[in-house]
């Protein structure tokens, strides 16, 4: 994603104005195609450990989870016990919910599943991203909390061992991944774009 050096001053982000992390966050890696086991592991991971919390709060703790979770390698997740999920819960710098942190481990363990069977986490997460929208949206409360293929994702991630993943859990990992891009009409980085491209986004 190609990012303005000079928005317009008026538009807004999405989200994320007036924080530097959440603002690099948003211009950056938001809707940016995620492609690899790990990285699709860490989404859906954080994910789900944000619902019920905001965002922010999770990417204020991504570092220490990366290095809790082992930078999300399933192989090494997968080895994880129950020893070790003790351990998480005494460790402060991440969301301590028992629940969470184990379905970060048996994600990871579902991911190998797959891996034994032939297939990846990839093909088949991506296998949901639906056609791209012929006009891109103008106001945060028109995007949508879920849609067919985020049930659709949720259900067959659910079928191959998968948790802590529903449909609007499923919708925000498609919009963070780059299967749908959210980004509003007026956004900087949008704006930005179709001024660089020479065409309307």
């Amino acid at each position: 994603m190609t990012t303005t050096t000079d928005p317009d001053p008026v538009a807004a982000r999405c989200f994320g104005d007036g924080d530097p992390l959440y603002e690099a966050y948003h211009d950056t890696e938001w809707g940016v195609p995620v492609h690899g086991e790990a990285a699709l592991l860490e989404r859906i991971a954080l994910e789900g450990f944000q619902s019920g919390l905001s965002w922010i709060t999770v990417l204020r703790k991504r570092p220490a989870f990366r290095e809790v979770f082992l930078d999300f390698e399933p192989e090494r997740v997968a080895a994880l016990g129950t020893d070790d999920v003790e351990r998480l819960l005494g460790d402060a710098r991440i969301i301590r919910n028992r629940q969470k942190i184990e379905a970060t481990i048996g994600n990871a363990r579902a991911v190998l599943a797959l891996h034994d069977d032939g297939r990846t986490l990839d093909e088949l997460f991506w296998s949901f991203a639906p056609p791209a929208r012929e006009r891109r949206l103008h106001g945060w409360d028109t995007v949508p909390a879920s849609t067919p293929e985020s049930v659709a994702l949720a259900k067959a991630l659910k079928k191959e061992g998968f948790r802590f993943f529903g449909p609007t859990t499923a919708y925000a990992a498609m919009q963070a991944c780059g299967l749908v891009d959210d980004h509003l009409a007026t956004c900087p980085v949008v704006t930005g774009r179709r001024s660089a491209a020479g065409s309307a986004a």
